[in-house]
């Protein structure tokens, strides 16, 4: 893994980068051993204090964005609280879900006094909501399961709230688990795309960030093209033309 991330954008106040899957962003109790960390790398590339306003978790990919200085970061921070930001994820599924739909399912705060001794038992579920689209599935002669063929879907995906693991949750919740889960999805489908297509990732990618700009409120769009271990799979299954070109790496 290289010392240095893509940059997909940078001015003086913010920077956004090209996390890859297998890299957490700060430092965490559930990763003790861990020694690389994109706000590491990231200080390190440019030779100045970084400061997260937001995480994507150790196996997801894509857009990363930091702030520059405090002040933007305190002013980056509300503008992800307001709301205001939209979040765009790919996404490969066990199963073939509605065309499109609104996954409103509040969840509980994931609770594990080993991983995180600060995490609160006995919370109250948190409202959640997920919209998606379904924008291709594939049935492959493969008896993975009780039926004699198995199917998968890739799906576009917008979080309306941010509760951790969300969407590999909401997923799980709607019977189509997200292929390389190993906490939320189904070994039996993660081995088969380990044997059959030597897919070794959780396959959620951040491929797209947009929100106003905290110092001058201009539109920015931050894009992440899906990392070689994710695309690579396009087009075995026949998808490649249904992912936006923008995504594409």
């Amino acid at each position: 893994m290289s010392d240095s991330l893509p940059i997909l954008y940078q001015d003086e106040h913010l920077v956004a980068v090209h996390k890859p899957a297998g890299l957490l962003v700060h430092r965490s109790w559930i990763d003790r051993h861990e020694t690389r960390f994109a706000l590491q790398l990231v200080r390190d590339q440019l030779g100045r204090m970084v400061f997260p306003v937001h995480r994507l978790d150790k196996p997801t990919s894509g857009v990363l964005l930091f702030a520059l200085d405090a002040v933007v970061a305190r002013a980056l921070g509300q503008v992800f609280l307001s709301g205001l930001v939209e979040k765009t994820y790919l996404a490969v599924v066990r199963g073939v879900p509605p065309a499109q739909g609104l996954i409103d399912h509040p969840l509980r705060e994931e609770y594990d006094r080993h991983d995180d001794p600060r995490a609160r038992a006995g919370k109250a579920p948190q409202p959640a909501r997920t919209r998606f689209a379904t924008l291709a599935s594939a049935e492959l002669p493969f008896a993975v399961g009780r039926y004699s063929t198995s199917r998968y879907a890739l799906v576009e995906a917008w979080p309306e709230t941010g509760r951790k693991h969300q969407l590999r949750r909401h997923f799980k919740h709607l019977h189509h688990p997200l292929i390389g889960d190993t906490k939320h999805g189904e070994g039996r489908h993660n081995r088969f795309f380990r044997d059959q297509f030597d897919c070794r990732r959780l396959l959620l990618a951040a491929v797209e960030l947009r929100l106003p700009h905290p110092v001058d409120g201009r539109p920015l769009t931050l894009t992440a093209p899906l990392e070689q271990n994710f695309a690579c799979l396009l087009d075995p299954l026949g998808w490649r033309t249904a992912v936006p070109e923008r995504f594409l790496p």
